[in-house]
């Protein structure tokens, strides 16, 4: 996973998510895992700040790269496909961690909590005036999202982390496309693709109560 320390671009991102959905909205786990790996690149470029996030996703993605190269890849094609094979055949841990504390489903929902506060963020760097503090976006997008799967003592550490974050004209020049106002432009184009993948991936979680796995 040495790639995950290469220069982010956010034009990795855009095509990623982009090509992430099929013709029958089926989230295709190849794609959607590159677009995690631009984004670690991204989270990464930024320092040590969140790399209590960074760290945790690319475990998360070893997992699902692992189950994507083992006998059964086939059924791990998409995220449908996973889902389908995992829950039809009882792979998933639905109420405590036991048999299988690393299944696809627990792994990828994991992912996707975190794809939403990022998301969210990005979002607020993208329409926030230029003096925006991104240390309040930050905090708003977590306390939107990761903060309800957090215990109070790491939610505390985090915001507090916040509190150092760079300007966002640094956040928007290290996506590496250009001027702040590209960036801006270039996050209008890769946004929609995320917060469709996610859209489509809470749907499904949603349709089989997997939204609270332990």
């Amino acid at each position: 996973m040495g790639d995950l320390e290469s220069d982010f671009n956010l034009k990795v991102v855009l095509v990623s998510f982009k090509q992430c959905l099929n013709e029958e909205e089926e989230v295709l786990l190849d794609h959607y895992l590159a677009g995690w790996r631009g984004l670690v690149r991204f989270l990464n470029s930024l320092g040590a700040i969140f790399s209590f996030i960074s760290k945790d996703v690319v475990t998360k993605v070893q997992v699902v790269e692992r189950l994507r190269s083992s006998p059964q890849r086939e059924h791990y094609s998409s995220l449908q496909s996973m889902v389908a094979y995992e829950v039809g055949n009882q792979l998933v841990d639905l109420e405590r961690r036991s048999r299988h504390p690393d299944s696809g489903c627990r792994t990828v929902l994991r992912l996707h909590r975190a794809l939403r506060w990022l998301q969210l963020f990005l979002e607020g760097l993208r329409t926030g005036p230029e003096d925006a503090s991104t240390a309040v976006l930050c905090t708003d997008s977590y306390n939107a999202s990761l903060a309800a799967y957090h215990p109070w003592v790491i939610r505390r550490a985090v915001t507090v982390a916040f509190c150092t974050l760079p300007t966002r004209r640094v956040f928007l020049e290290a996506m590496n496309v250009g001027s702040p106002e590209q960036a801006v432009e270039m996050l209008g184009e890769a946004l929609p693709f995320i917060e469709h993948v996610y859209s489509v991936s809470q749907k499904l979680y949603a349709e089989h109560a997997l939204l609270d796995l332990p």
